[in-house]
């Protein structure tokens, strides 16, 4: 996506796009490894064995440590930063794209292809298919992704995905459903950390179930205070969509659980995209300026 606003965000957006770090991508095995300063940003792991792609570690930018978990207890399924999704029907047969156990559904990698290698962003695409093994696919995902490190405090992912079936799809209501992170212990609200919304409701008992364009995570680990963000593009479909959270670390936008009639049809060929920043801080939300990041990027 390009950087880029007008009237009063104009300032900010400047500040957010311009300049920053540079970044550099290259494939590595099964990942993608982006670097900023010679540190590892992230890595986008894409094993074919793998339930599902997704982004580990996603590292902080004053730590230099995963702000994500790859596997943890509670549900170790969740895995740092992805998308998936549960109940899925098509072609005759039930997926599940998000819990363990590869036989009742992956999200197959083709192969990711590095569009922007170096500079003050690096870009990635990927086409991903839903399928079971020997079965044909019931989703083609395309996923563009842009990384960017425009201040020493703060990174960013913007995540572009369009599913198009392959065949007539239904998704039934599921609280397992689209884009997810999940925080590493440390950072959690058992641990002391701090999950809030652009409302400034606050923890699973505020936030469970609450519309809200962004949801983030903070805490303190080790001394040093970071934390990841999640927002949700306002020309999504179901913009602003009711969020799934836990306190031990778990945050999605889901829109699946609280889906008018209980299902989701989608006719085969008609695609569906959806739009998502992740923003990875120093500091607090008020020292990582996330709301005026958010008008940012609802501008563009």
């Amino acid at each position: 996506m390009g950087c880029f606003a007008v009237g009063i965000v104009g300032l900010v957006a400047a500040a957010v796009c311009g300049g920053g770090t540079p970044l550099e991508a290259g494939i590595k095995g099964d990942q993608v490894v982006v670097r900023a300063g010679g540190e590892i940003v992230t890595c986008y792991t894409f094993a074919h064995d793998q339930k599902y792609p997704y982004f580990f570690p996603v590292n902080g930018p004053a730590s230099q440590k995963s702000v994500t978990t790859e596997s943890s207890q509670p549900w170790p399924h969740h895995h740092s930063l992805f998308f998936g999704c549960d109940k899925v029907f098509g072609a005759g047969y039930w997926g599940n794209y998000w819990q363990e156990a590869n036989e009742t559904g992956q999200i197959v990698s083709e192969g990711p292809k590095i569009e922007i290698a170096s500079g003050e962003a690096v870009v990635f695409t990927d086409v991903c298919l839903w399928r079971q093994p020997e079965k044909p696919p019931v989703i083609r995902d395309t996923r563009r992704i842009t990384i960017r490190a425009p201040r020493n405090d703060l990174r960013l992912i913007d995540f572009e995905i369009t599913l198009t079936p392959l065949t007539a799809v239904q998704v039934q209501q599921s609280n397992h459903s689209l884009f997810a992170g999940r925080m590493v212990p440390e950072l959690s609200v058992t641990s002391g950390g701090v999950l809030v919304n652009a409302e400034g409701k606050r923890g699973e008992a505020e936030t469970y179930g609450a519309a809200s364009p962004w949801c983030a995570y903070y805490g303190t680990r080790d001394g040093v205070t970071e934390g990841m963000a999640i927002f949700q593009h306002p020309g999504n479909r179901w913009y602003p969509s009711k969020w799934f959270t836990r306190d031990y670390g778990f945050f999605s936008p889901t829109p699946m659980y609280w889906i008018e009639g209980g299902k989701l049809d989608l006719p085969e060929g008609d695609p569906l995209t959806l739009h998502y920043r992740v923003a990875v801080f120093a500091g607090d939300i008020e020292q990582a300026g996330l709301a005026d990041l958010f008008e940012a990027y609802a501008a563009e």
